[in-house]
């Protein structure tokens, strides 16, 4: 019996779409987290630096970062939030 197609591993098998998921959910995340990081890191704000480092949230709390506290002219203009 081979489990690799119901694990998802041997292509598309019963898990192959949510393994598609979690990755594009890695991903957002992980452009968010270095985004929000590197502006932490920038501001000399090492307690946010802490805590994008420990906490997961799937990009949720740095994007609340980088729109509503660190507050980045340049996202901020181009949703017309200025």
């Amino acid at each position: 019996m081979d489990f690799t197609n119901y694990m998802g591993i041997g292509g598309m098998g019963a898990l192959g779409s949510f393994s598609l998921i979690v990755i594009l959910i890695l991903a957002w995340g992980l452009f968010w987290k270095g985004f929000a990081l590197w502006h932490a890191a920038k501001r000399h704000e090492k307690w946010w630096f802490i805590a994008f480092l420990v906490i997961n949230t799937a990009g949720i709390l740095e994007i609340v970062y980088i729109f509503f506290i660190a507050k980045v002219p340049e996202f901020r203009k181009k949703l017309g939030l200025n």
